[in-house]
């Protein structure tokens, strides 16, 4: 069975120590965490002691639950050369501080190649583009290397790496067991595949599912504007393909469920329950 987390900014604002007690309530086991994005604390480099890693440590053992993540999305294929050297940093300092806390990994998304990270279909999907971004992510793995942690890319369409085939070229031209992958099988998807979408999951099994690390879930539809994700249960998705393989080859591999909103949280993790209970009584 997959471990079921949830993102911690998803859930219901409380002080940081009975959010970890109201996520383990709701049935949950892991969480993925972007410090950043929790109130009253910091992922600044200098701030991320010794200290403070032990101290979210204690307070998540405490909880009963696992940090299956450490989030740092930033763009590693900014060409401001500047702001690529703090960039590296600040996910360096991760990745030190993902050691200390008993983090599974750092997780990132794959960037665009403009200062402002916005998506240009053009210039993402380029390999000029995947170049860039397999030139400044080396460095980043070398050192999570030397500190024993696994650095996990997402692929997104939207992003440089938005295919299953773009995602394995990176993995090959780096070579390293300390990359590997967060799946999340909606990021896979827009307008123009929309309608295979069971095709790509699967093109995605093949090609990177000895290295995915970790899944992230969520639902979809189709709208005019584009792919539109929620929680798991409140779109149109069949999850059979991605729980089969999940059950087939991951055991216990943790799963975060994303844009999920507290009062579909539960529910949420029932959907994907459920569809488990459904293939072991096949």
């Amino acid at each position: 069975m997959m471990q079921i987390g949830i993102r911690f900014h998803d859930t219901v604002e409380l002080p940081f120590e009975e959010r970890l007690k109201e996520i383990k309530k709701q049935g949950f086991s892991c969480v993925h965490i972007a410090l950043s994005k929790v109130p009253g604390f910091t992922a600044e480099p200098s701030a991320l002691t010794p200290g403070y890693a032990m101290y979210l440590r204690d307070s998540f053992r405490k909880a009963d639950l696992d940090v299956a993540v450490l989030g740092c999305y930033l763009n590693l294929a900014t060409p401001d050369q500047e702001e690529l050297k703090k960039t590296q940093e600040k996910y360096m300092a991760h990745i030190r501080f993902a050691a200390l806390m008993g983090c599974g990994m750092v997780g990132t998304e794959t960037g665009a190649p403009n200062v402002d990270y916005h998506y240009d279909k053009e210039a993402c999907h380029s390999q000029e583009a995947l170049d860039t971004f397999i030139t400044n992510l080396r460095p980043v793995v070398e050192y999570a290397e030397k500190m024993g942690v696994i650095v996990a890319i997402e692929p997104v369409y939207r992003h440089i790496v938005h295919t299953p085939a773009r995602a394995r070229e990176v993995l090959d031209r780096i070579g390293s067991p300390n990359l590997q992958i967060i799946y999340d099988p909606v990021n896979l998807l827009w307008t123009d595949n929309y309608d295979r979408k069971y095709e790509v999951f699967e093109e995605a099994h093949e090609l990177l599912g000895k290295d995915i690390c970790m899944i992230h879930l969520k639902d979809c539809i189709l709208t005019d504007e584009g792919v539109v994700s929620m929680g798991c249960g409140l779109g149109e998705l069949d999850y059979s393909g991605i729980v089969k393989f999940a059950m087939d080859n991951k055991p216990y591999i943790q799963a975060t469920l994303e844009d999920t909103t507290p009062d579909v949280a539960v529910s949420s993790r029932e959907c994907i329950e459920k569809a488990q209970k459904a293939y072991l009584n096949k």
